[in-house]
């Protein structure tokens, strides 16, 4: 009865069915191992924030910047660079308008490490609102924050596009900042811890491919969709067995399948035609029937 797993056209169901099984079965692990990953780099991340006796590191133990040693404590010693204190506009703080303060340390190895000191309120372009920014200190100085990676045209609060005055910079990163100082800097920078004067603390941005945002749960997603797929690909084989097995059952046991066409009707073969002059049989009986009285007598 089930020889018909030997034909080729099935041959070929098989195959794709246990091929596509375990490639949809991989693709959702695959996803959910995704989805967890964030989850734990979420609680990591939770677990840090909340601790208040975290040890700073040396920046140099903590370069380059990844996923383990974004948000890490690090600390940097050198001098505040005052003659290349930047703003960075557009930036919110809660539900707040504002702007950062940037200022470039420059350490003891020569490159300079981008600090924001904090946040204030208001507009970078009107000058009281820039004039409430307090002066860097000056000498060799001590500072530790959050190590963050470089910003990004997609890093929330950008501004990619060019056109900003003098002493402003849109994008917190190396390749932005080494066009506008004369010397090197480190592809990272760190938000500090306490910030004087009228600036506010900037808390540290969770790092990219972290964190429990959109995109954790778009992986969320995929892996409910791929074992959706397993399972409509072993459905769909057993429908089409089902089916099968019924009707070679059916073709044992001289039942026709419900569907085969059914057989043309019989043609009717025309009439021959009769000479000339001469009416067909059927004619001259209607002849007969219509025949006046008078002709008959």
């Amino acid at each position: 009865m089930y020889r018909f797993l030997l034909t080729p056209r099935w041959w070929v169901i098989n195959i794709f069915a246990l091929l596509a099984i375990p490639v949809c079965l991989f693709m959702g692990s695959w996803q959910l191992s995704r989805f967890e990953a964030r989850v734990d780099t979420h609680n990591k991340q939770q677990d840090r924030s909340s601790a208040a006796k975290e040890t700073a590191e040396p920046l140099r133990a903590l370069l380059p910047v990844t996923d383990q040693t974004s948000g890490r404590l690090a600390t940097a010693t050198g001098r505040y660079d005052t003659a290349h204190q930047m703003l960075v506009p557009d930036r919110r703080l809660g539900d707040r308008d504002g702007f950062y303060v940037l200022t470039l340390l420059r350490t003891d190895g020569g490159k300079a490490l981008p600090v924001v000191r904090g946040w204030l309120p208001g507009d970078a372009d009107d000058r009281a609102d820039v004039a409430k920014v307090p002066a860097p200190p000056a000498g060799e100085v001590t500072v530790t924050g959050a190590l963050q990676a470089s910003e990004h045209q997609d890093s929330a609060g950008v501004r990619a596009r060019g056109g900003l005055p003098r002493g402003q910079v849109g994008m917190i990163s190396a390749a932005s900042l080494v066009n506008l100082v004369p010397y090197q800097v480190y592809d990272a920078w760190i938000t500090s811890a306490s910030a004087p004067g009228a600036l506010k603390p900037v808390p540290p941005a969770v790092a990219d491919g972290t964190g429990l945002d959109l995109k954790a749960f778009q992986n969320l997603g995929y892996t409910g969709e791929w074992f959706v797929f397993a399972g409509f690909v072993v459905f769909m084989w057993f429908r089409l067995f089902r089916r099968e097995a019924e009707t070679a059952r059916d073709l044992a046991l001289g039942i026709a399948p419900s569907d085969s066409p059914a057989a043309p009707p019989a043609a009717t073969a025309p009439p021959e035609a009769a000479p000339d002059g001469v009416a067909p049989p059927e004619a001259e009986g209607d002849a007969e029937r219509t025949r006046s009285p008078s002709a008959t007598a």
